[in-house]
């Protein structure tokens, strides 16, 4: 899979996924657990979601200089 999200999303995802798990545990519910959606997300540097729509956030890879073949006799 292609990174689609980039640093500054993927901090983003990491601040609220922790802070969402840390609400479900000072208040003792369950849906402390969504937080670990974005966490992976963040971990993995691939947002589902963001790929039907052809959306990235991430940087496009530099591309490499070609390599020109010398000739050796």
């Amino acid at each position: 899979m292609t990174c689609n999200v980039g640093t500054t999303d993927r901090l983003l995802r990491a601040i609220v996924g922790s802070a969402i798990i840390a609400l479900g545990i000072y208040f003792q519910s369950w849906w402390g657990l969504i937080g670990v959606i974005p966490l992976l997300t963040a971990l993995s540097a691939v947002c589902p979601s963001y790929m039907p729509f052809k959306i990235s956030t991430a940087k496009e890879p530099a591309t490499a200089p070609e390599v020109q073949e010398t000739k050796q006799d």
